[in-house]
């Protein structure tokens, strides 16, 4: 079985019940669960001081051991602030070792850009300990993609999505576009040419979303890329006043102004069922009207 470690570079855990249930499943599944102590943690809206949670990434660099999956606690709001005091280059020596398996999403998303900025270091997009594995029902679906992910050194999830025909390479890389955008113009911005972007998010109105993916079109970051993939974008209900102005009215648009497909539909992102990308891997992406599917190769894996 697998060694995890939790870090808490975010926001404080808010639901303490899930964070102890998400503990309790996997070791009940006879997985060591390290860092425990991290989870109470707390300062105002923070999962403890700055220098206690660059501390839970920057430790990493001595943590000893093979198979060590580094799972966030959750995300919220607060790993911004840790960037200018993350032992970058560290981290890239310790990948060199024996490659530690780093899972998270939502704000944990800037560590993984900047690790992929800085030193090509590959991450894992995917679930975290409270809102994920402490879920009042563990994902079936979400638990088999991350241990497919994590095991399989080349493998492929499919969906049923929408879009034009296409096939293409690139490198993968994105996460959630929130993040992404706030890293625009900073050191932390992967600058990827002909990649597959993939995104999600949270709370975010359509129009919110649209302002994001334009600011990421003006910024000549979506011209550069061969394709983009969208995931979930939880909590994005149109109300009276768009009138008719959805998610999807606004995906055509931005197909409409776009010279690269612009495919959408994949599980990937805030909702309990969601699958687990490697950020940084090499990535071959089909679509017709069969369906979607995107294969992933040259991220690290758990040794047998």
């Amino acid at each position: 079985m697998s060694q995890f470690h939790l870090v808490a570079p975010s926001g404080y855990c808010i639901n303490q019940d899930a964070a102890r249930l998400g503990v309790t499943r996997l070791e009940a599944s006879g997985h060591r669960v390290d860092n425990q102590t991290i989870i109470p943690r707390r300062l105002q809206r923070f999962a403890g001081t700055e220098q206690q949670r660059v501390a839970d990434i920057n430790d990493l660099v001595t943590l000893e051991g093979e198979n060590q999956i580094i799972l966030a606690v959750r995300g919220g709001y607060g790993a911004s602030r840790l960037l200018e005091t993350i032992d970058w280059a560290g981290l890239a020596r310790r990948q060199q070792q024996d490659p530690l398996l780093i899972c998270g999403h939502s704000d944990f998303t800037v560590i993984q850009l900047g690790l992929l900025a800085l030193h090509n270091v590959i991450t894992f997009s995917g679930p975290m300990l409270a809102g994920n594995f402490g879920a009042p029902e563990l994902n079936r679906f979400t638990e088999e993609h991350f241990w497919r992910a994590l095991k399989n050194p080349t493998y492929s999830v499919e969906w049923k999505g929408n879009g034009p025909q296409c096939e293409c390479e690139g490198q993968l890389w994105g996460g959630n576009l929130a993040m992404l955008v706030s890293l625009i113009g900073t050191p932390w911005l992967p600058r990827i040419e002909n990649g597959i972007l993939v995104l999600e998010d949270i709370n975010e109105h359509p129009f919110r979303v649209e302002r994001m993916l334009l600011q990421l079109m003006h910024a000549g970051i979506l011209g550069r890329q061969r394709a983009v993939v969208l995931g979930s974008f939880s909590g994005a209900t149109p109300n009276d006043y768009d009138a008719g102005y959805t998610l999807e009215t606004m995906i055509d648009y931005l197909r409409s102004r776009l010279d690269i497909p612009v495919i959408d539909g994949l599980a990937f992102g805030h909702e309990q069922q969601t699958v687990t990308l490697p950020l940084g891997a090499q990535a071959t992406l089909w679509h017709s009207q069969a369906g979607s599917r995107l294969t992933l190769r040259g991220h690290p894996v758990l040794k047998a």
